[in-house]
């Protein structure tokens, strides 16, 4: 009877508690976690991280390349979000793009615009729109807020959906290891189990942004036909928390020419 009460008490919580929409699709997600505290704990994680794993010099020729396509691409999200009237989205970014040396195959973006690409992804993306499909699809991640969405829910299920500050209060250590569970923190930081609802989501976004950045958005189709053809049987990290399917294939291959009504070639 207790598990019963815990499921459907749960349940109203996820109901009732705190909506937002993610920007383009329209979406409506549950949120109980202040994006300044979100982003706040992130930026903790992610320069812990780069203590660890010092990035490439500013003046390296690809890591200047990542930071190219990076700054291009925030562009675009910040001009998207203030033409539509969601530019608070974003109010805590402060953008930064660092290379790391690392043979994984990684990318990710944590909340307030902290960007990170492993060089063992750079055979991967091939160009520089290839970058800009990882660079975009990432970010959008960030910017639809899923890892805010996926911790709402844990601090739901674990917590009773509690908010983040209360919960740092009466349980900072439970608290902290949702938080670590969601961003990879103790493993390796960025890799995230996203669910198919938030990947389908970030492909939508991110080729919006890359099309709005004047990098064709065709190119999310090739790199995603490229990834899922790469043989063997221990597949990359990226590969792994990013899973690609023929279905998520054809919802790219659907979504092209709502995209390419913001394509801007430069």
């Amino acid at each position: 009877m207790k598990n019963v009460t815990k499921i459907l008490f749960v349940i109203l919580i996820l109901v009732s508690g705190s909506c937002s929409k993610v920007p383009i699709t329209g979406r409506k997600q549950f949120n109980v976690v202040p994006d300044n505290m979100m982003t706040q704990m992130s930026l903790t994680s992610y320069q812990e991280f780069l203590t660890q794993n010092p990035p490439l010099p500013a003046n390296n020729k690809q890591a200047l390349q990542i930071a190219s396509v990076g700054q291009r691409i925030s562009a675009a999200v910040e001009t998207y979000l203030r033409e539509n009237g969601m530019a608070d989205k974003i109010n805590n970014f402060a953008w930064e793009f660092k290379l790391v040396e690392s043979p994984d195959v990684n990318a990710w973006c944590m909340p307030g615009g902290k960007v990170v690409f492993y060089t063992g992804i750079l055979p991967y993306v091939k160009d520089e729109a290839g970058i800009a499909v990882v660079m975009g699809h990432e970010i959008a991640h960030a910017v639809a807020n899923h890892g805010g969405e996926r911790m709402s829910q844990q601090l739901a299920v674990v917590l009773g959906g509690i908010s983040l500050d209360v919960a740092l209060q009466q349980q900072p250590t439970l608290t902290h290891d949702i938080f670590n569970s969601v961003y990879g923190v103790g493993s390796q930081l960025g890799v995230l189990a996203y669910s198919r609802t938030h990947e389908y989501e970030a492909d939508k976004l991110g080729m919006v942004f890359m099309a709005m950045a004047g990098y064709d958005p065709a190119r999310a189709l090739s790199f995603w036909q490229d990834m899922a053809a790469i043989p063997g049987q221990a597949p990359p990290e990226f590969l792994s928390t990013h899973p690609s399917n023929q279905k998520r294939i054809k919802a790219i291959q659907d979504y092209i020419p709502e995209a390419n009504k913001y394509f801007k070639p430069l």
